[in-house]
């Protein structure tokens, strides 16, 4: 594990160094938590009306965090290198260094949403203190349980956009099924929450990676439950096991498909 933290130190040190890019991005984030800001308080009509369970501070707040996650953790590491190495042919040269590539491109995808993340995070709560207010009945103790929910949720977003990518071992271009994931990902548990949907659709998006990636985080954080945390975790571990499971197997089968086809 050693030098998958060195090579996670090397893009964090690296990503320290261009910060000021990442500020940029807060302009996107502004601008899409703004107009939510202003659609949910046209949506709730009268205080103190509840929408799926949410209250306007909690529906908003949720909305900040989920996006928080999404532009924070958003990385081409994940979504677009590996599939670019493997069209390039670059794949022949980096399997044979003294790591595993696919945990290699994931310790990259750390070290760079480990600076970005924290920086979306004092945004998200600058702008909902001052535009929404605090969040009812939150209390800062419970970051303790929320804050690895948060860790395992972008880390099994990574390995299924990784996965995904690994199928360009066997077609030219990855990029239309990524953006079907991340258009289902973005609209069905990141914008909106899961009680939002109709309820005969509930128990089968709980079975998705939604529930693990974005929703389970953000809930817990606008109404958290210990019974409600434990439960997310153990189904995110879950996920996580699968979701490498499928990775290193799509990652075996392409890299025995290049060696038979001479790469």
């Amino acid at each position: 594990m050693r030098k998958y933290a060195v090579i996670y130190r090397s893009v964090l040190m690296e990503n320290m160094q261009y910060v000021m890019n990442i500020f940029m991005g807060f302009i996107s984030y502004f601008m899409f938590i703004f107009v939510f800001i202003h659609l949910w308080n046209y949506m709730y009509s009268s205080p103190g009306e509840l929408i799926s369970g949410y209250t306007r501070e909690q529906m908003i707040w949720y909305t900040m965090i989920t996006e928080m996650m999404w532009f924070g953790a958003g990385s081409g590491t994940v979504s677009r290198q590996a599939a670019k190495d493997i069209r390039s042919g670059n794949i022949a040269y980096l399997m044979n260094k003294p790591y595993h590539y696919t945990l290699y491109i994931l310790a990259k995808h750390a070290g760079e949403w480990s600076i970005q993340l924290p920086m979306y995070a004092v945004l998200a709560t600058v702008m909902g203190i001052t535009m929404v207010g605090s969040l009812p009945d939150f209390h800062a103790i419970t970051l303790l349980a929320v804050i690895p929910c948060i860790i395992l949720g972008i880390t099994i977003n990574a390995v299924f956009k990784l996965c995904i990518s690994l199928i360009s071992f066997w077609i030219e271009d990855s990029n239309p099924f990524q953006w079907l994931y991340d258009k289902l990902l973005l609209i069905v548990g990141t914008i909106f929450p899961i009680e939002i949907f109709p309820a005969q659709m509930q128990p089968f998006l709980k079975l998705t990676p939604i529930y693990t990636v974005c929703y389970g985080p953000a809930k817990l954080i606008v109404d958290f439950d210990m019974g409600k945390c434990v439960e997310i975790l153990v189904v995110q571990i879950i996920y996580l096991a699968a979701g490498c499971s499928l990775m290193f197997f799509i990652y075996g089968k392409g890299g025995k498909k290049l060696y038979v086809n001479g790469g």
